[in-house]
């Protein structure tokens, strides 16, 4: 296990959870509230997903752990075990009220970056996974405003399991907190020759603008259709 200190002294550090939050590229990780982790039933299902050393990994997370009855290898296991834990009950944690609002708060300080589109006007982000199936997609960034995903910057981040986070946390938090949820903006750039639109360009969204219409439109029909009144 990495040695776990803090400060020029290599001050000890005496809970798990601490010593990961304080890795570098685990920052957009929140805090788990003990009290979730002991109650076994948010763990239901979790022993199929770290079959080895699931309670050992359980028990260093709570810090219930006696490492000297390990050797080195197995400790190192045992950390590894401990870590995918860790993301498996915060994918799961985030989702409730208290972790929601601790992913709030990190949001709002803008903990997970800003969109990089420039129209968003540098929005806060929020990690995402495209899927809750873990060690199969890495974590995105989702902009609320622009309803896009990005990669993240930082290659510590770029490589953590997306169903850390689960698919449904950025939806959930506004969901829940719909006051932080920003306004949509309909701006794009129109790229432009000495202040002349280019002519591919404008003609394409002028195409786009048509066919929302008359999808609109037909719409309004459909509608208008359903209240007619018909014939005997």
């Amino acid at each position: 296990m990495e040695d776990i200190s803090s400060g020029s002294d290599s001050e000890y550090v005496k809970y798990w959870i601490d010593w990961f939050l304080g890795i570098k590229g685990n920052e957009y990780f929140c805090e788990i509230d003990e009290e979730y982790i002991l109650d076994r039933f948010n763990l239901t299902g979790l022993n199929a997903e770290v079959k080895q050393y699931y309670l050992e990994a359980l028990d260093m997370i709570t810090d219930n752990l006696d490492e000297e009855s390990f050797d080195e290898k197995a400790r190192e296991q045992i950390e590894k075990a401990a870590r995918h834990l860790y993301g498996l009950i915060h994918a799961r944690f985030v989702i409730t009220s208290r972790g929601l609002i601790r992913m709030l708060e990190k949001h709002k300080k803008g903990d997970f970056g800003r969109c990089p589109r420039v129209l968003c006007n540098l929005q806060s982000l929020l990690p995402v996974g495209l899927t809750d199936v873990p060690m199969t997609k890495t974590v995105k960034l989702y902009c609320p405003r622009c309803e896009d995903i990005y990669n993240p910057k930082s290659v510590r981040h770029a490589a953590i399991d997306g169903a850390y986070f689960g698919t449904s946390l950025p939806h959930m938090l506004f969901q829940i907190h719909p006051a932080y949820l920003p306004s949509k903006t309909n701006e794009r750039y129109v790229p432009r020759i000495f202040g002349f639109k280019v002519h591919e360009i404008a003609d394409q969204h002028r195409w786009q603008d048509k066919a929302r219409l008359e999808h609109q439109n037909g719409l309004a029909a459909v509608e208008l259709s359903s209240y007619a009144p018909r014939k005997a």
